[in-house]
């Protein structure tokens, strides 16, 4: 389909996770609460390439930031939907730039405590 000179698919994708839920990995041992979402892959080719070819996710996915945290640090994680599941526990994260950017936590999911553009 050829839009203002712009070739584009048919693709649309609709992301699964929302911004202030708290997610985990699906192999990886840590969780996080979504602070933005790319409709598809956005990273740098060198992040790309920085994975083992066998474990790439499809590019043509939601891929997620999250405000990470495991048993020993806190990051900032950008991880595609295939490897995401809702977080059961419950649980707050304790990352430390969650409050700058989130209000109250209830039942694994935060409310938004910014003015997004």
């Amino acid at each position: 389909m050829r839009i203002w000179g712009f070739v584009t698919d048919m693709f649309t994708a609709e992301a699964k996770f929302t911004i202030g839920q708290v997610v985990r990995h699906r192999k990886h041992p840590f969780r996080g609460v979504v602070f933005d979402v790319d409709p598809t892959f956005s990273n740098t080719e060198e992040w790309w390439e920085s994975i083992p070819k066998e474990a790439r996710p499809k590019r043509e996915q939601p891929f997620y930031h999250l405000l990470a945290e495991n048993d020993s640090s806190y990051y900032v994680a950008y991880v595609s939907e295939q490897n995401l599941v809702c977080d059961e526990t419950g649980e707050p994260v304790d990352h430390p730039e969650v409050l700058a950017m989130f209000g109250a936590h209830n039942n694994g999911h935060y409310q938004l405590d910014v003015q997004m553009n």
